[in-house]
């Protein structure tokens, strides 16, 4: 009897028996599972690059053949073809930036903006100059008459002879302001239209570009505050420190700057480059008339990536930037005035 407890029956022996054959089976079925998920998911990867570098090949493609039809425009005198084309260009990088590596949209975004500034330099070539005319000799005062009070000099363009910027023409500014310090400097809507305005050495400014400019660049400013409308392509930050942005534009570029904060409404992505310390929030200035202003600049109102940020100094994927960073809500600006 106790032979007979001890041992299991062989109804027992097959039932254990049965129980392993099923979970070996089993086990065997799960890694078989986790293998075909990882080949799916190394298919799926490899499937992506190919796509990507597809759209990647056929961009490139397409930006040459419309480089080259700016460039031929601009060199026949077709300015305002050349124009049209130039925006058709910016807005292919603008879409392409999701699949394209990063040396690509800086090569593309300096393309751009050396078109920009060759369109800019044939405006200034091909503009009508004035016809030459003699001036009246001023006549002598007579004596003891009061001497006529001065009249304002009118707004001049801000010095070309300064160094240019990556990314600048060799072309004069059409307008802006240099050299001014604590001043509250503004220009309208007509002056504005179109042009390509130039910022540089401002010391304690306040500058109001009310208006639809083509580009706009900010160079070596310190301390200062500047409120522009919409740019209809690109603004070039350079070597700016201490200051306060409020920029709406295609593309942003940002170089040499430090402790700044920008209120950026942009429809690519920002790029900084040997930055520290800048922050951004969403684009919010306002004034009497903007929103036409929106319409004649061609951007998207509803298209920004004003907290999608490239780095070109910080290349580590798992970890931000410490050059950048975003403004908390509760301390952004909402009142400008």
């Amino acid at each position: 009897e106790a032979a007979a407890v001890a041992a299991p029956s062989q109804t027992e022996v097959a039932a254990g028996s049965a129980v392993s054959a099923v979970v070996l089976p089993e086990r065997l079925q799960r890694r078989e599972a986790e293998r075909q998920q990882g080949v799916e998911r190394q298919r799926q990867k490899k499937e992506a690059q190919v796509v990507k570098e597809e759209q990647s090949e056929f961009f490139l493609a397409s930006f040459a053949r419309e480089r080259e039809a700016v460039e031929a425009l601009l060199a026949a005198g077709t300015l305002e073809e050349a124009a049209a084309r130039l925006q058709a260009l910016q807005k292919l990088l603008t879409g392409s930036v999701r699949f394209l590596a990063p040396y690509e949209v800086r090569q593309g975004q300096e393309t751009v903006a050396r078109l920009q500034g060759d369109l800019a330099a044939r405006r200034q070539q091909l503009q009508p100059k004035k016809k030459f005319a003699f001036r009246a000799l001023k006549k002598e005062m007579a004596p003891g008459s009061a001497p006529r009070p001065a009249e304002p000099a009118p707004l001049a363009p801000a010095a070309p002879g300064l160094g240019l910027a990556e990314g600048e023409s060799g072309g004069p500014p059409l307008c802006g302001f240099s050299g001014a310090q604590d001043e509250e400097l503004e220009l309208g809507p007509a002056e504005l239209l179109q042009q390509d305005v130039l910022l540089s050495e401002l010391r304690g400014c306040r500058v109001r570009l009310r208006g639809n400019p083509n580009t706009l660049r900010v160079r070596d400013c310190r301390g200062c505050t500047v409120l522009c409308g919409p740019v209809s392509t690109s603004v070039f930050v350079d070597g700016c420190s201490d200051c306060l942005l409020a920029l709406a534009c295609q593309q942003l570029r940002t170089h040499r700057t430090r402790d700044c904060r920008v209120y950026v409404q942009v429809t690519s992505r920002a790029v900084i480059e040997a930055c520290s310390g800048v922050s951004f929030a969403p684009y919010s200035w306002s004034y009497p008339g903007i929103e036409r202003d929106f319409e004649s600049s061609g951007l998207d109102r509803n298209s920004n990536n004003w907290n999608l940020v490239d780095d070109f100094d910080w290349l580590a994927t798992d970890k931000p930037s410490p050059n950048w960073s975003l403004i908390p809500e509760q301390e952004r600006i909402t009142c400008w005035d």
